[in-house]
């Protein structure tokens, strides 16, 4: 199924992956392990934000969505990547696809928002340390997950739909390795103008916004840490929200550079072009997610502090 007849709609999809580039089909075991690590890493930050009593916080509650959202993410395409090494030019059905789609980003756009979060958790905290606990209540912070969920599945939904109502009478091969929206676009045999209007309308509100809020946030945060008078005060204070700015740079600095690069007109260019651009996805699918519950255990004492105490009870009980 690598062509269809012009006139008959396209009923499925073949995702190229690495097919095209075999040596690269080795780091199949690679990434095995890697999503094996996301798996356990961003499950144990979930169960100890869960069962640790001094991690019942808002930063902590973040933490948790945050990580449950990765193992989602990383779940609705890792699968699909490694079946795709093992399965050269893999047929996926059109329903498939749509639901692939939809949870890929869903989830990121989610994270978007989540980030921005997490930056206005960390702004009251350390800029308004005094209205913390009346500005970051439960009652206000549960509704600000919520809202990001609810955002992310609700564009996505939104982007998915217009997408796949699009007719496709042509090419049927993806050159990717999941259901990416911007590869299923460009095998529309209509007009797309309206989806790459949507889409920029999207990715305002779910990048551009995060991105400038983000900002000010921290801006606002070194302001009020310069003026802590001793150094360890100062320190203390940055040690609070350095994994977030750590893993907010990870992630928009995939993004931005992902998207943000300038297009080859070369033949010859494009194609290493989509090489690179099916490795940068790797890193972004991937790598990012592994990363963060790496960043949050190495740079927060809480969160050590807490995976050590589950450790030690689990042994102590056998």
């Amino acid at each position: 199924m690598e062509r269809s007849d012009e006139t008959s709609p396209v009923t499925g999809f073949i995702l190229l992956g690495l097919s095209t580039h075999p040596t690269l089909e080795k780091t199949f075991l690679l990434i095995l392990l890697m999503y094996l690590v996301i798996l356990l890493g961003n499950g144990v930050l979930i169960l100890v934000t869960i069962l640790d009593s001094h991690l019942h916080t808002p930063m902590y509650f973040f933490l948790g969505n945050l990580s449950f959202l990765d193992i989602c993410y990383t779940t609705s395409s890792v699968p699909l990547i490694l079946d795709s090494f093992l399965t050269p030019r893999k047929t996926i059905s059109f329903s498939a696809c749509a639901v692939q789609m939809f949870l890929s980003f869903a989830m990121g756009a989610t994270e978007c928002v989540l980030l921005s979060m997490m930056a206005f958790d960390r702004y009251v905290a350390i800029c308004n340390p005094l209205r913390y606990p009346v500005v970051m209540s439960k009652a206000a912070y549960v509704p600000m997950a919520a809202g990001s969920w609810a955002g992310g599945i609700v564009a996505s939904m939104v982007q998915t739909s217009l997408a796949m109502q699009l007719p496709f009478c042509g090419d049927n091969v993806i050159n990717h390795f999941t259901c990416e929206i911007l590869a299923v676009l460009k095998l529309a045999c209509a007009d797309i103008s309206i989806n790459v209007i949507s889409m920029g309308v999207t990715n305002i509100i779910f990048l551009g916004v995060p991105v400038f809020f983000i900002s000010f946030s921290y801006i606002f945060i070194l302001v009020t840490i310069l003026r802590i008078p001793s150094a360890e005060g100062r320190r203390k204070a940055f040690s609070t929200c350095s994994a977030h700015l750590t893993v907010v740079i990870v992630f928009y600095g995939t993004i931005l550079f992902m998207y943000g690069k300038p297009k080859s007109k070369d033949p010859l260019g494009a194609d290493k072009q989509n090489l690179a651009d099916k490795l940068i996805y790797l890193f972004y699918g991937v790598v990012t997610p592994m990363l963060n519950p790496i960043i949050y255990s190495l740079r927060n004492k809480d969160v050590r502090a807490a995976v050590r105490s589950l450790v030690s009870q689990k042994h102590f009980k056998q």
